[in-house]
């Protein structure tokens, strides 16, 4: 997966570029709206910063969308609400305020993805296995374990479908909840614990929910080293 990243600010765009690359995605980088605009080389997703030298960012948002559907997370250090609104409103898929860390930048991305990758191409694919015992169709939303279908909520599906992407990666209760439940998600994190504990008993042990203490969650499948 190829991202186009724009950003002006050379440390953040370095430590965005750096994540991105070691969780695997192509990244193009340019520091101005102009570059952004002349791009040809294709690319799956857009992280914008609003703040350019030589234009405002949301009319480079509002002219890639024009161009297209290609999905677009705006980065900004406007936290501000209407800032917000007017991102999503002209197009935006997303909206992440500076500082951030990486980790969720890459819960974003994952998340959007989800969102608006076509049905063609989850239908292309089979389930993904995790260990000799755990199956998850993303295509159909179902899961099986020892070939027995299992029946989970919406939610313990989408809890589980994100803890699968990167088996062994330990991820934060704050990026799960974004993740999971809602990008702005504010709200008392104690919904994930009963999530997990129904996971757990549902999936009987076809792989491990470990949890770590005062940070988040991680799935282990068999062989896996934390």
């Amino acid at each position: 997966m190829r991202v186009l990243l724009v950003e002006d600010d050379e440390p953040v765009a370095e430590s965005l570029r750096r994540g991105l690359l070691r969780y695997g995605f192509g990244v193009e980088w340019v520091t101005t709206g102009g570059a952004a605009l002349a791009v040809t080389a294709p690319y799956d997703l857009v992280l914008l910063d609003l703040g350019l030298p030589d234009t405002d960012g949301l009319d480079v948002c509002r002219a890639l969308r024009r161009r297209g559907d290609v999905p677009i997370i705006v980065i900004s250090a406007r936290s501000d609400e209407t800032d917000r609104v007017v991102g999503l409103e002209i197009g935006a898929d997303d909206y992440v305020s500076k500082p951030f860390g990486v980790r969720e930048v890459i819960a974003r991305i994952r998340a959007v993805m989800r969102r608006v990758q076509p049905k063609e191409q989850r239908a292309a694919s089979g389930p993904d296995l995790y260990g000799e015992r755990l199956a998850v169709d993303r295509k159909a939303a179902r899961v099986r374990v020892d070939g027995v279908e299992v029946a989970l909520t919406p939610k313990e599906y989408d809890l589980l479908a994100f803890l699968t992407e990167e088996p062994g990666a330990l991820m934060s209760r704050e990026q799960i909840m974004e993740a999971v439940w809602d990008a702005n998600w504010f709200g008392p994190t104690k919904t994930l614990d009963v999530h997990v504990a129904a996971l757990r008993r549902k999936l009987a042990g076809a792989v491990v929910i470990e949890a770590v203490r005062g940070v988040g969650f991680r799935l282990v499948v068999g062989g896996d080293t934390p």
